[in-house]
């Protein structure tokens, strides 16, 4: 099959709107190719006129499916990497992504999606600022027409007054303090500046968003996360720390930082299969014996006793695991469990959450457990400064009861019918 694939190759730091078009437009012609190829011809022998295919890969077949990815280079070095979805040998989806050679490596640029007739369902672009950082992803309908501004990655924080209380420090995917809700519980110094940071692109700046998936579709999990705390806490302030994923080891100096604002409740709603990953942690909280870590079993529906997830498996003396029960004190639906490694249950399920748009609704799952049981410990702080981490943990402890879960239990201590509950 012959797929045609125009010249790319396009500078967007300063990407004027005709050559944005131009290159989705281009981009656009290379999934259509794709797209109207015949599968049962050998994809070896693709040509292209914009560079050379340096791989094919196919997973799965034509009849039970198939996924086949194209990496094609072009002479400046950058990339454009076609990937398809079929199944009994009819295509269902194509995704054509264009990544641009940049400080020795690449970066993406523009993404466009077709369905299986080969029609645009949608178009997304990053726009890089002068330095380098990725500015807003700007999306488009499906006839490459720009839709509104756009998502802003990594804005200025908004300048406020700390407004006192127990400080409780968030490391997550950061928070959206555009947000009225976020800004002004944000914690800060004397000067103004956040106590909080960002150990991803190691800034000043934890705003709301986790590319670790997509870089045109981020996640974001943060700000619902710490809207829970927010409500269920008023005497607490935010702490937002953005997780260092691209280095763990971060971990060292975010918790040092952490210790050195005085922060005594830590709660961490995130994890991760690789043990190694998490040494530096393990070590960096042991060396802080009065922070209290509180952090999620997952969301695997599996048992950590046996098939471990971390931090929770790492069975730390100043650590919480809470995992997610359903209002009835049973444990929720693909909830991570494990009598040894798993604390507590509190119901985690469709809790009220304000999301990274500013718009109310519900989430589930051990994250928005966490979150509760902070609060609760946060509450308790408020009440009792003089406590340390041990303190803490204990009375956390002395709230649960025996939980509603038929078999015998499935976490440490029991369940806490409504940890915001202070009656």
């Amino acid at each position: 099959m012959g797929v045609l694939l125009l010249v790319l190759a396009c500078g967007v730091s300063t990407t004027p709107a005709r050559a944005a078009s131009e290159l989705l437009n281009n981009l656009e012609s290379a999934v259509a190719a794709v797209c109207t190829a015949d599968l049962s011809h050998d994809p070896e022998t693709v040509t292209v006129s914009f560079g050379r295919v340096v791989a094919v890969r196919d997973r799965g077949s034509l009849s039970a499916g198939l996924r086949r990815t194209f990496d094609i280079k072009g002479p400046d070095q950058s990339t454009v990497r076609i990937g398809l979805i079929a199944f009994q040998g009819h295509i269902r989806r194509v995704r054509g992504e264009f990544f641009e050679a940049h400080d020795g490596g690449q970066r993406p640029v523009a993404l466009v999606d077709a369905d299986g007739d080969c029609s645009v369902m949608r178009a997304r672009m990053i726009r890089y600022d002068p330095s380098g950082r990725a500015d807003r992803i700007l999306s488009f309908d499906r006839d490459l027409k720009p839709q509104g501004p756009g998502e802003v990655l990594n804005p200025e924080v908004p300048d406020g007054r700390d407004p006192g209380g127990v400080a409780v420090a968030h490391i997550d995917s950061g928070v959206n303090y555009l947000l009225p809700q976020i800004a002004d519980r944000l914690a800060r110094s004397e000067d103004g500046a956040i106590l909080g940071h960002d150990y991803w692109d190691q800034d000043d700046r934890p705003f709301d968003i986790d590319t670790g998936r997509s870089a045109f579709f981020p996640i974001r999990h943060g700000t619902s996360v710490a809207s829970v705390l927010l409500r269920e806490a008023p005497q607490a302030r935010l702490v937002p720390y953005r997780y260092p994923r691209p280095d763990l080891s971060r971990l060292k100096p975010l918790i040092e930082h952490a210790a050195g604002n005085g922060i005594k409740i830590v709660m961490m709603p995130l994890g991760s299969r690789k043990r190694a990953d998490w040494e530096v942690f393990a070590k960096a909280a042991g060396d802080h014996p009065n922070m209290l870590f509180i952090v999620s079993a997952g969301n695997d529906g599996r048992n950590l006793d046996v098939d471990p997830l971390y931090p929770a498996a790492l069975h730390l003396e100043n650590m919480v695991v809470v995992t997610s029960s359903d209002a009835f004190g049973r444990l929720a639906q693909g909830s991570n469990w494990g009598e040894q490694t798993v604390d507590i249950m509190v119901p985690g399920e469709k809790v009220s959450v304000i999301d990274h748009r500013g718009a109310t609704g519900s989430a589930s799952g051990s994250s928005y457990a966490v979150p509760r049981v902070a609060a609760l410990a946060a509450r308790l702080a408020e009440r009792n400064p003089q406590w340390t981490a041990t303190d803490l943990k204990s009375a956390i402890r002395a709230r649960a009861g025996r939980s509603l879960e038929r078999g015998g239990p499935r976490v440490g201590w029991g369940w806490i019918p409504n940890p915001a509950d202070d009656g």
